[in-house]
């Protein structure tokens, strides 16, 4: 399937469901669903802040809800793009969950994504994960 509202645009596997949000100022958040609970999201927002403070804030959320939260700092590579953020990991509901932050920034906006699951189902979709991540960035492309 293909995603394209909000200036925000790409592909997620078709049993995927989506939740659409448009935001202040034009700006949107779209987050996607698995069938087993695990989500992909991606977050739009104003130029010209500091995108490590974005990623840092979602640390500082998530430490908030799970005491427990171990994070590391870590960099994805995308079509010659760097998104730093972080590597997080913590317990839910007595299992073990595995997410991701990434940012990425351009001209227009700094680009927020959030993916978590629960490590049995992180093996099966982290790729899923990264698949849709590239082809954000694809669109982005002229």
């Amino acid at each position: 399937m293909h995603f394209s509202r909000f200036g925000l645009a790409f592909d997620y596997p078709d049993s995927w469901s989506v939740d659409a949000a448009d935001a202040a100022d034009g700006m949107a958040t779209v987050t996607v669903y698995s069938p087993e609970g695990a989500f992909w999201a991606v977050s739009a927002h104003q130029p010209g802040g500091a995108a490590a403070d974005l990623s840092a804030a979602v640390v500082t959320q998530m430490r908030e809800e799970y005491a427990d939260l171990d994070a590391e700092s870590a960099t994805d590579s995308f079509s010659g793009r760097e998104l730093p953020g972080y590597d997080l990991n913590f317990y839910c509901l007595d299992l073990t969950n595995t997410a991701a932050v990434r940012t990425l920034e351009t001209p227009d906006a700094i680009y927020l994504f959030l993916c978590q699951a629960e490590d049995r189902e992180w093996d099966r979709v982290s790729h899923v994960f990264a698949a849709m991540t590239a082809s954000f960035i694809r669109a982005l492309e002229p």
